[in-house]
């Protein structure tokens, strides 16, 4: 599927940042001028309510409607989240299974990530929209707040972190830790001109995390005295936690250690009872969610195309009896990767939210009684299995669960919220950093941690594979392990492997990985280097680009583990 657009969108995406305007936008279609409706800074600050208004669409533009394509069938345009599933099926802990699988191109990987195609222009449209929307609000408020601004101002401030952390992480080839002269993207803040927009080069690494950091230390500052009504907008909490993971990024343990533990305040981790509940289970805000989006009853993404273009679709697999999701229905299951299933021990919690592979070897009745232990809905999850070509159930997730146990109406159970920050990732790099400067320090922690999820867990079980020992110690890989079990399909997945220097092993004796796209790669794979999509490229002459993805050419030879 190509899709290059016009010059207005490629300078638009990137050169709408500027002092002079606010540019509004109908998503359809992406009009040209005459279409384009303008609000100077004066008209916009004059309005009654609307600088709230902007602070406001900062948060609110997070998830629910169709803002990269404007059509309702792309079912991976629905916001945030959806770049969760593009990052982590590039690795190999999430299988993308089924024909034609909406996130296949980033799974498969290879040249449909390349510039010239649909697929790069993406994050280009989200990511550069929602920093417009920062910058918007940083303009009103002025370099020096007034009292009615300031809280605005370091939202806006922390969002703008949030955004550009992901895109360093994406764009970069190498981490801030191995290379600060790495470029990641053009910078655009609420100062940049128009004319520097058309020589605007992509940011050094040291660029980058300069202003990331100095985004945040404002915020810190600006949101001091802010008490927010709910998680959907972020506060001090979650500043600290995004402070904890640039410096966790940049190998400043001391700071990853010290923000990740000032940001657990007031959370607390995740009860077996709360992890696994089958009816609030990752789709409703509690103690230990710090920060998240949430889809409404009236987003675009729930009232079009049968709700089928949301998050709920791809990964809540309990609703057969809708009809709907892609999930559930159509064949489309996120699976855990079969290897890292079987390593999770029997005695962790966790290992409760996704179907045991065994379950693929028993007639009807036994396993639909089998799938009693998982779901409320046994022989809708049965179903859904059929629905796969595999005809399998093993692997499915049910850790994302449909929205009050709702299991015949899609557009209820969809009505879900997503965490983008929990307390555990924050223990997680707490006990990383602090290990990474006195390792007995960060075995203790990690110790801690590890057995509020599995009482009989030892240190020492998942560091020790010899895949694994090439780039990082023992204790690290260990550390890795659980935030892949913890915080799987909530988009670490790159971002890990490119700041460990990983590979993937996705062949292997009874893998789940699709054919065609079982590969072992022994060291970060080039396809985790987003590239920028041409019309930036083309427009934006003082800008590089990454190399277009090539794939293996062939599966490879099963791995022994």
């Amino acid at each position: 599927m190509k899709k290059i657009l016009s010059i207005l969108l490629a300078v638009v995406l990137v050169g709408i940042f500027t002092t002079s305007c606010i540019e509004q936008y109908d998503p359809e279609g992406y009009r040209t001028d005459s279409d384009k409706v303008l609000i100077t800074i004066n008209q916009a600050s004059n309005a009654p309510g609307s600088y709230d208004n902007f602070v406001s669409a900062t948060t609110s533009t997070l998830c629910g409607q169709f803002t990269y394509s404007g059509s309702k069938h792309y079912p991976h345009d629905f916001g945030y989240p959806s770049f969760f599933l593009q990052r982590d099926v590039m690795g190999q802990d999430i299988v993308a299974n089924g024909n034609n699988n909406w996130y296949g191109t980033w799974y498969s990987c290879g040249t449909g990530l390349g510039p010239t195609y649909a697929t790069s222009q993406i994050p280009w449209t989200y990511y550069y929209g929602w920093i417009k929307n920062c910058n918007n609000v940083l303009s009103l408020a002025g370099e020096e707040p007034s009292a009615d601004k300031v809280t605005g101002a370091g939202i806006a401030h922390t969002m703008r972190a949030m955004f550009y952390m992901d895109l360093a992480r994406m764009y970069a080839q190498k981490t801030y830790a191995a290379d600060k002269s790495a470029e990641t993207v053009p910078i655009v803040t609420q100062t940049t001109s128009l004319a520097d927009l058309a020589k605007n080069p992509r940011a050094t690494n040291e660029a980058m995390w300069t202003l990331i950091l100095s985004d945040l230390d404002a915020a810190e500052t600006q949101l001091a005295n802010y008490k927010r009504d709910n998680v959907y907008t972020p506060d001090l909490s979650v500043v600290y936690g995004l402070k904890a993971r640039a410096y966790l990024t940049m190998e400043d343990w001391a700071n990853a250690q010290k923000y990740a533990k000032m940001a657990q305040s007031g959370y607390t981790l995740l009860t077996d009872a709360q992890y696994n509940d089958r009816t609030t289970g990752f789709n409703s805000p509690n103690n230990s969610w710090m920060f998240a989006c949430t889809f409404k009853s009236d987003d675009p993404n729930i009232l079009e195309n049968d709700a089928d273009s949301s998050w709920g679709s791809i990964m809540i697999s309990e609703v057969a009896a809708s009809g709907c999701g892609y999930s559930a229905n159509y064949g489309q299951n996120m699976l855990i990767d079969r290897h890292l299933y079987e390593t999770i021990p029997a005695t962790d919690f966790r290992k409760k939210a996704f179907i045991d592979f065994s379950l693929d070897n028993m007639g009807k009745k036994e396993q639909i009684a089998a799938l009693a232990a998982y779901t409320d809905d046994a022989e809708g999850m049965f179903q859904t299995g059929q629905n796969a070509a595999s005809k399998t159930v093993g692997g499915i997730t049910v850790k994302f669960r449909p929205n009050n146990g709702e299991h015949k109406n899609q557009q209820i159970a969809f009505t879900v919220a997503v965490p983008l920050m929990r307390v555990e990732e924050m223990y997680l790099i707490e006990a990383e950093a602090a290990g990474m400067q006195n390792e007995s320090a960060g075995i203790s922690l990690l110790t801690t941690f590890a057995q509020t999820r599995d009482s009989d867990y030892k240190y020492g079980t998942h560091g020790s594979e010899a895949y694994y020992n090439s780039s990082t110690s023992s204790f690290q890989n260990e550390v890795w392990w659980q935030r892949r079990v913890e915080l799987w399909g909530e988009g670490f997945a790159t971002f890990d492997i490119k700041r460990l220097q990983k590979g993937i092993i996705r062949s292997y004796k009874d893998t789940y990985h699709v054919e065609a796209s079982r590969w072992n790669v022994q060291s970060v794979p080039n396809w985790m280097n987003l590239c920028i999509v041409q019309t930036e490229t083309n427009y934006n002459t003082a800008c590089t680009n990454n190399p277009t993805p090539i794939k293996p050419t062939s599966d490879s030879e099963e791995y022994v583990w």
